[in-house]
């Protein structure tokens, strides 16, 4: 298991993977898929507005199905 925040990359056991997280390491397994996002990760607020406002369109789109 690999513990990776920005080009610091630690081999670590299972006992060490929630301290890992909670110090910001994003956790994969051996074969590179990524299994646990560190604790406290945020998402840039133009990613979140629009994510935000392409679900807002989504859900009249769905109203609007459900109607006919």
């Amino acid at each position: 298991m690999k513990a990776v925040k920005g080009n610091r990359v630690y081999t670590i056991t299972e006992a060490e993977k929630e301290r890992r997280r909670a110090e910001g390491f994003d956790i994969y397994d051996d074969k590179g898929k990524l299994i646990a996002y560190c604790k406290g990760k945020t998402v840039p607020y133009e990613q979140y507005a629009a994510l935000e406002e392409e679900n807002k369109k989504l859900k009249k789109e769905l109203d609007k199905l459900k109607k006919e």
